[in-house]
Formats: structure tokens, sequence, C-alpha cells
């Protein structure tokens, strides 16, 4: 079986990737990381019964950059190259389910601290667990996660392959409670080998491969055209639409907020949920600074006695523009044409300018998040 690096070459060699150093750096890093697990002694073989002990741990990767910067798919090169038996690859919010559902069998139990036995069972299964989208929305997870993976890595020698949008002291931010989360960012930095990948080329816009960004009128069309992009961006199999993750982000004040649909940084919402239900600026901004895509489905016209859903979506529209969210929405016009009159219908001009300035090519290729 090819190498990652002779993968990585040869994708390169045909022109489906472009030249990248942090691209590169992380293919030579990967490339490592497979050969030692391969050479690492099986449990119970002559060489481990040699040792008399465990062999040391393979020291994990994580690897944060950019949205479409190629993580998915060095993760994807990576998973397929290294001839193990014992590995899984798993979305991390599906992950951390599966958990929470093994903790609650063992309490079920009433034979102690659940943890141990759920670090032991998860071992059991794999000596590499490789994650898409290390994200961390809620208190449950933090709570837990640096006891849990303390006992995966440290003490039952499991290799830990991550992906993320954030470095490490960026995740959970502003989450509830964020001081019970700290000792697992330390835990990562300690234990795992922290790569950025920020290089040039974002792979996942093009993906959308020019496609507009903005549909109208509300319809079936509509509807289908920004489900397909949702699975563009996503790499989520449109076949089971059925079990596309969801997630409750933290708000500050100690509110959470669902998300119906959440995975790889790209959030999807009805325009009802948003704006006719009563929230505020901190929703939004939670919103903003979770996701770098968000598609907004069934944007009515926002007519004089809807006022109150027009303010609302004026501030949605503040924060996402401010944090260099991508936008994708269904509307039954053009943006212009969304709230010609009625209370504050002057102020959304601001608004319109926004959601046009947020179609352009310049928008859509800037970075996710607040400019410095």
């Amino acid at each position: 079986m090819t190498g990652v690096t002779a993968r990585y070459e040869d994708l390169v060699a045909a022109g489906e990737l472009r030249p990248d150093p942090d691209q590169r750096a992380t293919v030579e890093r990967l490339n490592a990381l497979a050969l030692a697990l391969e050479e690492q002694p099986a449990k119970g073989s002559v060489l481990w019964r040699m040792l008399r002990k465990a062999p040391p741990p393979v020291r994990g990767l994580y690897m944060w950059g950019g949205v479409g910067r190629g993580k998915s798919m060095l993760m994807d090169l990576f998973f397929d190259c290294v001839r193990i038996g014992a590995k899984r690859r798993v979305h991390f919010h599906e992950f951390m389910i599966e958990v929470h559902e093994r903790l609650r069998a063992e309490r079920a139990k009433e034979k102690g601290d659940p943890i141990p036995p759920v670090v032991e069972a998860i071992a059991a299964e794999a000596k590499l667990l490789a994650f898409d989208e290390m994200v961390v929305n809620n208190m449950a997870d933090a709570a837990i996660l640096s006891r849990l993976f303390t006992g995966l890595i440290v003490d039952a020698g499991v290799t830990v392959v991550t992906t993320s949008n954030r470095p490490p002291r960026d995740l959970y931010k502003d989450g509830l409670n964020r001081q019970l989360f700290l000792p697992f960012i330390d835990l990562i930095e300690a234990k795992l080998d922290v790569l950025s990948l920020n290089g040039p080329t974002d792979y996942r816009l093009e993906r959308l491969g020019g496609m507009p960004v903005w549909y109208a009128p509300n319809g079936a069309a509509a509807t289908a055209a920004v489900s397909e992009a949702f699975f563009r961006l996503t790499d989520y199999p449109p076949e089971d639409r059925a079990h596309v993750p969801t997630a409750d982000i933290a708000v500050p004040g100690g509110r959470t907020l669902h998300v119906p649909k959440s995975l790889k940084g790209v959030a999807v919402f009805s325009f009802k949920r948003l704006c006719a239900e009563a929230r505020g600026a901190a929703d939004y901004l939670a919103i903003a600074r979770n996701y770098h895509t968000v598609i907004i489905v069934g944007i009515p016209l926002l007519t004089p006695e809807k006022r109150n859903e027009a303010a609302r979506f004026k501030v949605l529209i503040d924060a996402l523009y401010e944090h260099k969210v991508k936008l994708l929405a269904t509307a039954d016009a053009e943006p212009e044409a969304l709230y010609p009159d009625g209370d504050g219908a002057f102020e959304f001009e601001r608004t319109v300018s926004r959601l046009m300035e947020m179609r352009s090519q310049d928008y859509l290729a800037a970075g996710h998040g607040l400019e410095e």
C-alpha cells in the first residue's frame, strides 16, 4: 500500500491539489505517524512479551486551520494508508453522543465511577482514534473530556488524530464553567503535536463551483440548491440526510441554543427559529463564533407587521458579517426587496448592503472570525 507522502504527491502531480507548504509539513508528519503505528508490536505478540510491558504510545496529532484547507482530505489519506487493524474514524460529535450513552449504561449498573470502564471499552476497540471536526459546544462534553482523554491517551495508550477549525486554546471559548475544560486543553497541547493548516487555497469554497448563495423565491428548487451546497461543504452523504448531527451551543448567561443541523462548522436554521422567536445579540454572536457557514431557509417578505423579525434579522446579519461567516439563504425576495416599508426600513438599507457584499467573491474568500 502506498504511503501518505506518495499519495499526496500523486494528487499534486495530477493537479487535484496545489502545492502548499502547510499541507506538505502535515503530510510528512502523518506519514511518520503511520509508520510508527505500523511498527508498534501487537498486544500479546512475541515482541510485546519480550518488552514485558506495553510499548510507549505513539504521539498523536491535532490539525487545525480555516475552512477548506484540506484537513479532512489529509485525514482521509492518512487513515486509508495506515496499516493497522484496530483503528476507527468518527465525527467528534457522534463520538461524544456515543460516550454519553455508554456513561448512562455504566451509571445504571451503580458500580461506581463510570468513566474508567468506558475508557477501557473504547481502548479495546481501537488503538487509533481519528476524529473529524473536534468542537466543544456544551458543558456536558466539556466536563468529562479531560478525564476521558487522559484515560485514553495517558493510561490506555490510544493514539488520537483530530481535525478542528480552531487552535486548542480556542475550544469551548466563552463556554459555561470553562475552567473545568482547561485541563483538557493542557492535555491536548502536552500529548499531541499541534499543526496549523492555513494555506492559500480554500478547497471547500471551490467545491461550491460558483454556485449562488442567495436563492429567491422560496420553494422546492431553492431548498434543493442549499441542500446540495450543505452536502458539498460537509462531505456528508446525502443518502444519510436523516442522520445529520445536531448541536446545542452555549450562549452567554447560561443558556444553550439548539442547532438543527450542525456539521464541520456548517449550521442550518429556519428563519422562524432564528428571528421569529425571542432572540438577541448573544444568540447571534454564539452562532457567528461557532460556525464559519450558516444556511438560513424560509426568509419571508418582511412586511411592516414583521418589524420585530426584521429588527432581529438586522442584528443577526451584523453578527455574521462582522465574523466573516458565509451565508447561504432561501428567501421570498432579493435582499433589496425584503423590507421596503415599516419601522426601521431606512436602517435596513445597511443590512441590504451587507447582504450584497456577503455574496461577493472577496467576502466568500475571507477567513472566518473577527478581523484583528
